[in-house]
């Protein structure tokens, strides 16, 4: 009798044998985590496995939840595909035009539909008992392969033009899609194996057809999260997008298509200047108001703050005014007084890590017309030093301050409210790569980060994605809470960027090794690149904030 052959698999570092041909997901199943949340991928080897596959070597696996990024993402596309099923089967294709995932927003996800339909409180309960019906039958989500030219037919013929549209550019000749019980859709990433994993979910009426989809937290997949939408931060997305759509390019195949052509530079000008045209718009605002003294600017890392800031600078002196640029950093207190966070690291991001006081004590005696020698910060020594700069300001200066703080009325607390303006910049993307996929805001800012920490600070694309983590979460702590404070919130995402950036961000990422904690999200970064094509940056404008990012610019930044 011929025997079974058996594989060794070691995790947590114990191994145990199983028979050729298991699922990952048996073997997750004897491996179930400690914080109590369902395993929706295994790490193979350094490598991502959907749970599905099967065993066909010795390996050592990891098992990934939601609480991972990668598992998230997992859960994230999962719930999509779970209610576009239910959407279709409520309301039926017959009467659905379009539905488009926007964005992100506070543990939820914003989407758009279309169609002879109302998204109201009654239509998103039956379509929320339908995902419940679905979610409890833990019906299987099957992959296939499809020729990429059957696929972008079939496509076309379900009134998904867009993905018919991207496929355009997709060398393989086949491509992955996923099916729901008779809904076949495709995605860019992987999926959990049946819709029992999807366990927690809800719907809101977002107006004018819009829905949103709350999902849970990546600090605690158990529950939903919280849902606190910045409604300022909400409006300028969807009127970004709006106009995206307005201008003819609401996914990336449309983009290639103009690059294809030979619109790049067409595309990149257009951009850069609606942009100009906004900074001008709020400058204009900052000029009206003749109290204002002091320019607050926050935004996350990799916004574009710095140029922002150089841009505005140009258009106020335009309006009659004269800027002064003020780089909070400059107020860090000394190294030895920084606080420490919770590993015993010096939590920089924090409000105690700013002399406040002495802050808020040269910028009133900057109002009242008093000469003060400002100081700079040196970073080698971890101390602030006075170097003879001074500053008075005359009746039309305005002080231009930009810094992670500047929203958080903590820090400027003793400058009078009607002396600030406040502006909120982030890279609020407006690209999909097709209704149902959408470019994450901090994906886009990941990849600017990484382009610049490569090229300023010499940084691998390993360290700067082992790095972002923390970044976020001090943006969720220090920067987030206080958009909607701001008077006005500015986008600096360009259609362009990606295509922009992916020659220089391919090479970093494909330095990364298997071996390296990064490897899984080098690779899904890679594929995401791969769906733009690349422009290069000879006519991009030296002002451009993409400048920041890739150099060449006009700016000392």
């Amino acid at each position: 009798m011929e025997m079974l052959q058996t594989f060794n698999v070691t995790v947590d570092g114990v191994t145990a044998s199983y028979p050729a041909g298991t699922a990952y997901e048996v073997i997750a199943g004897d491996n179930r985590k400690k914080d109590g949340n369902d395993i929706l991928l295994v790490k193979r080897d350094g490598k991502l496995r959907e749970l599905h596959r099967t065993l066909r070597r010795d390996c050592v696996l990891e098992m990934v939840t939601a609480a991972d990024k990668p598992g998230y993402q997992t859960y994230e596309r999962s719930l999509i595909l779970l209610f576009l099923k239910a959407f279709y089967d409520t309301v039926g294709a017959e009467n659905i035009r379009r539905v488009c995932v926007d964005h992100s927003v506070s543990h939820a996800l914003f989407i758009r539909t279309e169609g002879d339909l109302t998204a109201d409180e009654a239509l998103l309960a039956k379509v929320q008992a339908r995902m419940e019906e679905l979610r409890d039958a833990a019906l299987p989500i099957r992959k296939s392969s499809m020729d990429t030219e059957d696929a972008a037919a079939f496509f076309r013929a379900h009134n998904m033009p867009d993905k018919a549209e991207t496929m355009r550019y997709r060398l393989g000749s086949h491509v992955n899609v996923y099916e729901l019980d008779g809904f076949v859709d495709y995605f860019y990433g992987y999926m959990v194996p049946n819709t029992s994993y999807i366990k927690h979910f809800a719907l809101l009426p977002a107006g004018e057809g819009g829905v949103y989809l709350r999902m849970p937290a990546q600090e605690d997949p158990s529950r939903l999260g919280d849902f606190t939408p910045s409604e300022k931060v909400s409006r300028v997305q969807l009127e970004a997008t709006l106009h995206t759509e307005r201008l003819g390019i609401p996914s990336v195949g449309i983009l290639n298509d103009m690059i294809a052509a030979d619109r790049a530079t067409e595309l990149i000008l257009s951009q850069e200047a609606l942009m100009e045209k906004q900074i001008g718009d709020i400058a204009q605002q900052i000029a009206e108001r003749r109290d204002v003294r002091f320019v607050m600017i926050a935004g996350p890392s990799s916004s574009g703050k710095t140029t922002f800031s150089h841009r505005l600078c140009t258009q106020l002196r335009a309006c009659g005014l004269t800027p002064h640029a003020i780089a909070t950093d400059n107020y860090f207190v000394n190294r030895d007084k920084t606080p420490l966070d919770a590993e015993g690291k010096p939590d920089f991001e924090c409000l105690e890590a700013m002399d406040v006081e002495g802050f808020n004590r040269d910028m009133l005696r900057l109002l009242k017309g008093e000469t003060v020698e400002l100081p700079r910060y040196n970073f080698q020594k971890g101390m602030r030093e006075y170097d003879g700069h001074t500053l008075t300001l005359g009746e039309r200066d305005v002080l231009v301050i930009e810094g992670i703080h500047c929203l958080n009325d903590r820090f400027s607390h003793a400058l009078p409210a009607e002396r600030k303006f406040k502006i909120y910049i982030s890279c609020l993307t407006t690209l999909n790569i097709d209704d149902h996929n959408r470019i994450p805001t901090t994906d886009a800012r990941l990849l600017r980060r990484m382009t610049r920490d490569a090229r300023t600070r010499g940084y691998s694309a390993a360290a700067t994605i082992a790095m972002w983590p923390s970044v976020r979460r001090g943006e969720e702590s220090h920067i987030f809470p206080f958009q909607d404070s701001a008077d006005v919130i500015f986008n600096s995402a360009l259609l362009y960027e990606t295509s922009l950036l992916r020659p220089y961000i391919e090479p970093l990422l494909y330095a990364i090794d298997k071996s390296d904690p990064a490897y899984p999200e080098a690779r899904r970064l890679l594929k995401f690149l791969s769906y733009f094509l690349p422009i290069p940056a000879d006519v991009v404008p030296l002002s451009s904030i993409a400048r920041e990012f890739i150099g060449g610019g006009c700016y000392n930044v």
